[in-house]
């Protein structure tokens, strides 16, 4: 055989071993077909060489022309192979997911409404020195009404009012019970917002419910008098509500804060123009509130000539209504997801 012919043959062993790595390579169709272009392609390596057939002398073409058909023969067969390997792969892998299933989304938690309204309401008077204390759920009739200057036989106290779980044992029903917990453990003066569960025995209805959060407050320090009260529910109601929110005191009555105040604030549904939120009136009541009554110093073993302060109370669900324009307390609280995301 001539030298052109040894010459052919070694580059058609080199285009068979080449071209059948990169067919076994291949990973996808695309790089399949790059493979075949490569080699087996109108201008492919195999094309060129069997181009050049006819410069090799007569004696050795048939040898050079029957090697150049097998390895085009190899290199067809190996491309067949696994273009069958890749859509064998592909059709597993597809059967593995159900197409007709839309994707999930990912469950991106938040804070419960309420909850963001207890530690926002908590952050603004911490700006005025007051502390964050929690207390028990349970409590005696004496912290839950007597020191807090409410007799067993007020209507409070009733059994149609309150839950009671054994004789002078209650599931308390408000946040105060803290305050004489606080104020006989420590001396004046003090200041603290205590969050937390308080239950009644009433009905699960838009604007009520059996357990609910509140928010009481309390400072008691030597001087502190109305006008000092009146400026930290003001700094409350502009910090919460925004600058343009206006507030009133109205009087009321309250057994444990004498003078005893509601505290009302322009409707953020229709800005105090009056409508069905606010019962035509312009005005929703946040919170009762007070001086602290002498009789409770009394009962804690407070100086009661010495010491004054002040009370409130609020409930941070009816808040989140007035914030957001909820027209429905249950919605807090069904646990519909639909609903609790738009706060997320």
């Amino acid at each position: 055989m001539t030298v052109a012919g040894a010459s052919l043959l070694d580059r058609l062993a080199g285009i068979e071993e080449k071209g059948l790595a990169a067919i076994g390579e291949a990973s996808d169709p695309a790089a399949l077909e790059s493979a075949r272009v490569e080699y087996l392609g109108r201008n492919g390596q195999l094309a060129r060489v069997m181009s050049s057939i006819g410069t090799v002398e007569a004696s050795a073409r048939r040898d050079v022309g029957q090697r150049a058909n097998a390895v085009k023969t190899s290199l067809r067969d190996a491309l067949e192979r696994r273009a069958q390997q890749l859509t064998a792969a592909a059709r597993a892998s597809s059967d593995r997911i159900d197409l007709t299933l839309p994707a999930r989304g990912r469950w991106v938690g938040g804070v419960h409404p309420v909850t963001r309204v207890i530690d926002e309401i908590c952050d603004i008077f911490a700006e005025l020195g007051f502390t964050r204390v929690l207390g028990p759920e349970i409590e005696s009739t004496w912290y839950n009404f007597t020191a807090l200057n409410i007799p067993l036989d007020h209507p409070a106290a009733d059994m149609m009012d309150t839950f009671y779980l054994d004789e002078g044992v209650v599931l308390r029903t408000h946040t105060s019970p803290v305050q004489a917990r606080v104020m006989e453990a420590y001396p004046p003066p003090v200041r603290v917002v205590v969050p937390g569960l308080a239950y009644r025995r009433d009905s699960f209805d838009p604007s009520h419910a059996p357990a609910f959060e509140q928010i009481e407050g309390l400072a008691v320090d030597e001087g502190v008098d109305f006008v000092e009260f009146r400026a930290a529910i003001e700094h409350f109601v502009r910090h919460f509500f925004g600058s343009g929110t206006r507030s009133r005191f109205r009087p009321s009555f309250y057994p444990f804060t004498e003078p005893s105040a509601e505290v009302d604030v322009t409707c953020s549904v229709c800005s105090g123009s009056g409508c069905s939120t606010c019962k035509r009136t312009g005005w929703i009541t946040i919170m009762g509130s007070g001086m602290v009554d002498p009789a409770v110093f009394e009962a804690v073993g407070y100086d009661a000539e010495r010491y004054t302060g002040y009370a409130f109370g609020m409930g941070p669900a009816r808040i989140a209504m007035v914030r957001h324009g909820i027209p429905d307390m249950r919605l807090l609280y069904e646990g519909e997801m639909s609903f609790l995301r738009q706060f997320i």
